[in-house]
C-alpha cells in the first residue's frame, strides 16, 4: 500500500534540554546559539514531555539553536497569539489548526518556507499548508473521521459489514435493518451539525462556497441531498435529541455498551474502545456520488516578522518530519504523524485494533477541508442552528437550508 495521506495553565514549560523563556518574549542569542521561540497548544496538558523529548533531540542535532517553548490551553491560544502579531512579538515559529492558518496567511502573517521537502508528507496534508502554489506551513499532526461498525451486530443480523464501496444507499439499507427500537439498538449516529454537513455536501458532489469565497452556494440540490441524509435519520434509524443524542459522550456509551451499530466519529476514539465486549472495526465513510473525508489537520508556521526564520524553518521541520517526532507521536497516541513512509508507520497499522486501520489512511486519498470565512464561529453556529430546527421538525429542511445560506451570507458581507 502506498500512503498519500492529506487537529491546563498558562505557562512555560521548563525544558531540560534547552533555555526557559516564554515565545512571546523577544528572547535573544546565548553563548553564541540563535534563540527560536516557539508556541504551541496540542502539548498542553499531558504531552509537555514528549514535546520536551523532540526538543532535546531536536537541540542535541542542532546545537546551535536554543528552542524556547510556551505550551497554552486551546482555550486561550489564540487569542495570545493574535495579540502577539498585532503587538510585534509574535514568537519565531508557532503552531495553527488549519482554520487560523487560512486567516493568517492570507494577512501576510506567515513567511514563505523555502526548498522543503515535501515528499517527505503525505501529499492532501502538505498541500492543505500551502497558498497559491507557495508553502506557508507544515502538517504537524493529523486526525480524521471513518465509520464505526459493530461487527457483531451485523453478524448477528445476518448483515453484510460495511466496505469500501458502500454509498450512503448501502449505510442506509444496513441501518435500517439493525435498528431495533424495542432493544435499544440504532443502526446509525451521525451528529446534525455543521461539521458534518459540510462533508456530506462535499460528498454529494456540492460546494459550500463559492470558487472566489465571497458568497455560499450550499442551498442547493447537492446541499438538499446533503441536508436530507442527514436529518433523514432522525428518530428512524439514529436517535433523537428526546434519547439524549447530543448530550455529552451519548454516542460513545451507547457504541461501548454494544447499542450501535455505525457510527460516524474520530479515530481518537480508537484507545477508549479498547477493551469492549464484542468485535468492531472502521472503514472508510460511505459517499454519495463521490468520497469526501474529514480531515483534522494541525500545522506549524514561521512568522513573517522573525529574525530568525531559518532556524524556526529548521526546527518546525524537524518537530513535523523527524523519525523522532514519529516515534513519540506513536508511543503516546498524540495524534498522527503526517510522515508519508509506510514503514514508519508499522507500530500503528499493526495494533489489532482495529483491524482494517488502513482505512485512516485510506480516507485521506479524498479529504474535505472545512470551509473558512473570518466569522468562522459564528458560520458553524447557524449552520448547525438551522439543521437542529429542521431536525426537530420545526422548519422545513428546505427552509431551514435557504435561512442557513442567507445567513451566512450576511456574515460574508
Amino acid at each position: 500500500m502506498r500512503l498519500r495521506i492529506a487537529a491546563a495553565s498558562v505557562g512555560v514549560l521548563a525544558l531540560a534540554a534547552c533555555s526557559q523563556g516564554s515565545a512571546t518574549d523577544p528572547g535573544a542569542s546565548e553563548d553564541g546559539k540563535t534563540v527560536v521561540r516557539y508556541m504551541n497548544f496540542s502539548a498542553n496538558d499531558g504531552h509537555e514531555k514528549d514535546l520536551d523529548a523532540i526538543v532535546a533531540a531536536f537541540e542535541k542535532a542542532n546545537t546551535d539553536i536554543d528552542v524556547r517553548v510556551e505550551t497554552l490551553p486551546f482555550a486561550d491560544y489564540f487569542t495570545t497569539l493574535q495579540t502577539a502579531v498585532a503587538g510585534d512579538t509574535a514568537p519565531d515559529a508557532f503552531e495553527l489548526n488549519y482554520e487560523n492558518f487560512v486567516t493568517y496567511a492570507k494577512n501576510g502573517s506567515l513567511a514563505e518556507l523555502s526548498g522543503v521537502d515535501t515528499s517527505v508528507y503525505g501529499k492532501s496534508l502538505v498541500d492543505a499548508y500551502a497558498t497559491d502554489g507557495k508553502q506557508y506551513g507544515l502538517p504537524e499532526s493529523f486526525s480524521n473521521v471513518v465509520l464505526f461498525y459493530n461487527k457483531t451486530l451485523f453478524d448477528q443480523a445476518g448483515v453484510a459489514v460495511p466496505t469500501a464501496d458502500w454509498t450512503w444507499a448501502d449505510e442506509q439499507a444496513a441501518a435500517e435493518r439493525l435498528t431495533n427500537k424495542g432493544a435499544g439498538v440504532w443502526g446509525d449516529y451521525q451528529p446534525i451539525t455543521y461539521n458534518e454537513f459540510y462533508k456530506a455536501l462535499a460528498q454529494a458532489g456540492g460546494e459550500f462556497l463559492s470558487e472566489d469565497g465571497k458568497s455560499a452556494t450550499f442551498d442547493s440540490p447537492e446541499g438538499l441531498k446533503a441536508a436530507n441524509w442527514l436529518i433523514g435519520k432522525n428518530g428512524t434509524t439514529m436517535p433523537t435529541e428526546a434519547d439524549g443524542a447530543g448530550t455529552p459522550d451519548f454516542d460513545s456509551k451507547l457504541f461501548s455498551d454494544g447499542k450501535l451499530a455505525m457510527w460516524h466519529t474520530g479515530i481518537w476514539m480508537f484507545d477508549a474502545l479498547a477493551d469492549v465486549p464484542f468485535e468492531w472495526d472502521v472503514v472508510v465513510e460511505p459517499g454519495d456520488t463521490t468520497k469526501a473525508s474529514a480531515m483534522f489537520v494541525n500545522g506549524l508556521a514561521v512568522s513573517s516578522a522573525s529574525e530568525n526564520a531559518e532556524a524556526a524553518q529548521k526546527w518546525i521541520t524537524f518537530l513535523s518530519s523527524s523519525d523522532t517526532t514519529t516515534d513519540v507521536r506513536l508511543d503516546t497516541s498524540w495524534e498522527l504523524p503526517p510522515v508519508a513512509d509506510d514503514s514508519k508507520l508499522a507500530a500503528y497499522l499493526d495494533q489489532p485494533k482495529p483491524a482494517n486501520r488502513e482505512s485512516v489512511f485510506d480516507a485521506l486519498e479524498n479529504p474535505v477541508l472545512p470551509p473558512v470565512i473570518e466569522r468562522q464561529q459564528e458560520m458553524q453556529d447557524a449552520v448547525t442552528k438551522e439543521l437542529g430546527e429542521a431536525a426537530a421538525g420545526r422548519k422545513p429542511v428546505a427552509q431551514a437550508l435557504k435561512d442557513a445560506q442567507a445567513a451566512v451570507n450576511g456574515l460574508l458581507e
